[in-house]
């Protein structure tokens, strides 16, 4: 029987989350974060991982800031190095409000990038670390993560249906369903502020980067999970990652895309698992 996820909003400072949750706050918290891209957010990211693991584990996603139904700011720090910078300095600000001393982090693409940049800025706070089709190694953009980025130049529910088969291995996992995934994530995906926030991550500003030098000082255990037919961040970032995180295990998933949460959901909530058990 999955776990009972709900959802609330959490005012944090001058910013609000819009959060969901399951499991006993008692248990080990495991943080989701979820990737970028329009319409993006902690839902169609976690919802299933959430009522799967949430039977042993607290288990919390928000919406980042910029994302979903949490706070955009106005205006939106420029780059995403800023604001990445803000999305790490508001979810410490969340653990804080929540009363969480410590958490596992999940990061997925974007999710990754803030996953990592949290634990360089408060390794006390991170007990362990799950990177998945995690952004930030430096390889260069691949023509499907392009389309991600430039979709507002041309937002339209083809453009969107167009992208979502970018996520996956294989076009056919959406069955006879893509034309309506594409139209429900329009609603948000076309409100001013979230395509604001959007714009303002991917504009040009300081670059954010995670040499090999910054890697090796993150000493909790690392899973690193990889999907080998994902598009937008290829499998060489994760080996990026495996080869440069000092106490990382590398996993691979063979014919699976960038939503390996989603096509691999159940293998992936069981390897979640069996690493918050690592000693």
């Amino acid at each position: 029987m999955p776990a009972t996820v709900v959802t609330r909003d959490v005012p944090v400072g001058d910013v609000t989350f819009h959060l969901l949750e399951a499991g006993p706050k008692d248990a080990p918290t495991i943080l989701f974060l979820h990737g970028s891209g329009p319409g993006a957010n902690a839902l169609t990211n976690w919802e299933w991982q959430l009522g799967d693991l949430g039977d042993e584990f607290h288990c919390i996603a928000p919406d980042v800031v910029g994302f979903g139904e949490s706070t955009h700011p106005d205006p939106a720090p420029v780059g995403l190095k800023a604001f990445t910078e803000l999305r790490v300095r508001t979810l410490i600000a969340l653990l804080d409000q929540l009363g969480i001393e410590k958490v596992t982090l999940v990061g997925n693409s974007m999710g990754g990038i803030i996953s990592l940049l949290l634990t360089l800025t408060a390794p006390e706070r991170v007990e362990r670390l799950i990177l998945m089709g995690g952004g930030g190694a430096p390889i260069p953009p691949t023509p499907e993560l392009l389309k991600l980025i430039l979709f507002y130049e041309n937002p339209t529910t083809e453009a969107m249906a167009d992208l979502l088969t970018c996520f996956v291995n294989d076009p056919s996992f959406f069955g006879d369903d893509l034309q309506k995934i594409a139209e429900s994530r329009m609603p948000l995906a076309s409100r001013p502020e979230v395509e604001r926030s959007h714009r303002a991550t991917f504009s040009p500003g300081e670059p954010l980067a995670f040499p090999p030098e910054a890697l090796a000082t993150i000493t909790q255990p690392v899973l690193v999970v990889h999907g080998e037919g994902d598009r937008l961040i290829p499998i060489a970032a994760g080996e990026y990652f495996a080869a440069n995180l000092p106490n990382a295990t590398f996993r691979r998933f063979p014919e699976t895309g960038h939503w390996l949460m989603i096509e691999q959901a159940k293998p992936f909530a069981d390897a979640v698992r069996q690493f918050m058990t690592v000693p």
